[in-house]
């Protein structure tokens, strides 16, 4: 029997993009407390933002650039396969979006939450990702249905759904 003192952590992996994606990403820390927790984005400077955690840079890349898209999507699954994270959390965009992708090929559970900067529509990303990943939130009540607090685990991760539960951040 392990115990507690050597119960293996949770791994999270929390990937996004820098700027609003990545200061809406980093204000979720305390909902990590207690996992192994690996940060992604786009930017090298972040890295001490996160400090002591671990963080790894990914190649920035849009659906403009083809090329840096492809090293973009390598990189990030390499990461995936790498971690094998029991978790991903994302908030977007591209690097995200890849990596939820990828996390289910490990096993790994999946949440989306759409930016908050998106409150007409959901983001292209955030549209695509609901469609595979374990749950997908929004901040704002007219881009999702209601969360049914009172449902069964399996009944709220209802694939292509998008769910408001109130100020997610």
């Amino acid at each position: 029997m392990i115990s507690a003192q050597r119960r293996i952590r949770p791994r999270v992996l929390a990937i996004s993009s820098r700027g609003g994606h990545w200061t809406q990403l980093r204000r979720l820390r305390r909902a990590f407390e207690g996992c192994d927790v690996t940060w992604a984005s786009t930017d090298p400077g972040l890295a001490t933002e996160v400090a002591p955690d671990r963080f790894v840079l990914v190649p920035d890349a849009s659906r403009w650039d083809r090329l840096k898209l492809v090293w973009s999507i390598l990189s990030v699954l390499w990461l995936v396969i790498r971690l094998r994270p029991n978790a991903i959390v994302s908030t977007g965009a591209a690097p995200g979006f890849f990596a939820l992708r990828f996390g289910k090929l490990v096993g790994a559970r999946t949440l989306w939450l759409d930016s908050f900067a998106n409150s007409e529509e959901l983001s292209l990303s955030g549209r695509k990702a609901s469609s595979f990943a374990d749950l997908t939130l929004t901040q704002w009540p007219h881009l999702g249905e209601p969360f049914p607090h009172d449902a069964t685990r399996e009944k709220r991760g209802v694939k292509g759904l998008v769910y408001h539960a109130g100020a997610v951040v």
